[in-house]
């Protein structure tokens, strides 16, 4: 077997692995990145991202930032025991230590980091605004890097090319097994290259940066279930991300963090292969399964926070499909395409029986669903596409709660729309140096992770978070395997 050594090992080239390479390397390590795919597709899910983050400035994370992270900390977790968190590290309990809940003081150390990690991106010549949305309405604050995440991947990885004293890419390499000296501590990884052929990279410091899982259909339907089947990633990208950086953290005793059960959820038009072709107007209309009949509340709030939900039930039906189902007064909505990043047209029919046809549901029940639909629609006015304007249906379960107009007048229009998975939240947990901590409550030397692979979330995407993430534990765990390489055994 080949044999190569560096200070620190970075599994990954997406915003989570090019931070901690960059930052090591700035703090005079050096390094290898592995890289799964090849150079032109490299940066995971970051390249086709348009990375959001959640802020009101340059220089603040948004003021519902800590709010949204602690309503989706992590279930019900036992009140004796994470009341102890507000004591030093040192001084928890290794049960508390060890805990799959959110670590708050991981989430203030990323909302104190993320203006910095902003300003650190913008000498690599990366400028952020307050750029247009696919939502026509918002309930927080966002930023994002002009040229999304391709210009971030593009920018750092033009840094680390004109480093190769410092940095070496290995491409078409993937990591499989995480190496243990006899005292535990992570010395290197092995991988396989191409042809099969086994590499192995010797160490002191092993930042797993490889994404979620959710390029692996093995793993989406051990955690999520068998509706798996029916859920893609919403990227290119993230049919590289199979889960070996969660099983290699956790086959040497990490601790898990995050929902394994669940993932960011997207509705997207199955036909597309536009990148993260989403369709976010259905709260405008409504949404029928393939056998014709509405399932959720279409619009229980602004759809920038509920579109996740909607997705997941929509995964949930049979087939995983459903139809977002329109009549001409969609056009009333001044700038609707925007909300609709699929480039194939919708299906259209001038009656409701020829679109039921043309989708393939069953027409009686179709026609029994939009008739009841339409007689719990209200007879006032109001409508209001870019506030909750309380227009609901009466008498209807499921309700819709908001923006309900009957759908009475031709052309009628329908987009197919399934669930897809920008990232799975499972992962491991770390603390606010980005270092693996086990099951047992200590941090595993010379073991860090970054981006997806640490779990932060649960049930709900805190939205525009992920990149931010990314960048920020990226130089965490880079700084921190730096000053680690020369530190005495």
């Amino acid at each position: 077997m080949n044999r190569e050594n560096f200070d620190v090992i970075v599994v990954g080239c997406g915003i989570a692995g090019l931070s901690a390479a960059i930052t090591a390397q700035q703090n005079g390590a050096r390094v290898a990145i592995l890289e799964r795919a090849p150079i032109d597709e490299r940066g995971g899910n970051t390249r086709y991202t348009e990375s959001f983050w959640r802020m009101k400035s340059i220089d603040a994370v948004s003021d519902d930032f800590v709010e949204r992270f602690a309503a989706n900390a992590g279930g019900w977790p036992d009140p004796g025991i994470v009341r102890d968190a507000v004591r030093d590290r040192e001084d928890q309990p290794a049960v508390l230590r060890a805990l799959g809940v959110i670590d708050p003081n991981l989430i203030a150390t990323i909302a104190e980091e993320a203006p910095k990690a902003l300003k650190w991106l913008s000498e690599f010549g990366i400028k952020f605004d307050h750029l247009p949305l696919y939502f026509l309405n918002q309930s927080t604050t966002r930023m994002g890097p002009i040229g999304g995440g391709l210009a971030l991947v593009e920018a750092l990885g033009g840094y680390v090319d004109a480093r190769p004293e410092d940095m070496t890419v290995f491409y078409e390499t993937a990591a499989r097994a995480l190496i243990q000296d006899d005292r535990g501590a992570i010395v290197g990884v092995t991988t396989v290259g191409p042809d099969n052929t086994p590499v192995e990279f010797r160490g002191r410091n092993v930042v797993l940066a490889s994404g979620g899982f959710q390029g692996n259909q093995e793993m989406l339907t051990h955690y999520v279930g068998p509706q798996a089947q029916f859920v893609r990633p919403v990227s290119r990208g993230g049919h590289y991300n199979r889960g070996e950086g969660v099983r290699m953290a956790l086959s040497v005793g990490a601790a898990p963090c995050g929902d394994f059960g669940s993932f960011h959820a997207q509705p997207v038009d199955p036909r597309a292969i536009d990148i993260e072709p989403v369709v976010l107007n259905y709260s405008y209309g409504i949404l029928v399964n393939d056998a014709g009949r509405r399932f959720t509340d279409e619009a229980p709030g602004m759809v920038d926070a509920t579109y996740e939900e909607v997705a997941r039930l929509i995964m949930a039906q049979r087939h995983g499909i459903a139809y977002a189902v329109f009549d001409a007064g969609l056009d009333d909505v001044e700038n609707w395409p925007v909300t609709v990043r699929s480039r194939v047209p919708p299906i259209e029919a001038e009656s409701l029986m020829e679109l039921a046809r043309a989708i393939g549901v069953d027409a009686r029940d179709f026609l029994a669903t939009v008739e009841a639909y339409n007689g719990a629609c209200p007879t006032s006015d109001g409508f209001d596409p870019l506030h909750t304007d309380g227009l609901s249906t009466t008498g209807l379960e499921p309700r819709k709660s908001h923006w309900a107009r009957p759908i009475a007048r031709a052309p009628f229009r329908a987009w197919p729309i399934i669930c897809s998975n920008c990232f799975t939240f499972g992962g491991v947990k770390i603390d606010e140096r980005a270092r693996v901590i086990n099951a047992e409550g200590d941090a595993i030397p010379g073991l860090y992770a970054a981006g997806e692979v640490a779990g932060i979330y649960y049930r709900v995407y805190t939205g525009a978070t992920s990149v931010m993430r990314g960048a920020v534990t990226g130089r965490l765990a880079g700084a921190d395997a730096a000053l680690r390489r020369n530190a005495p055994d």
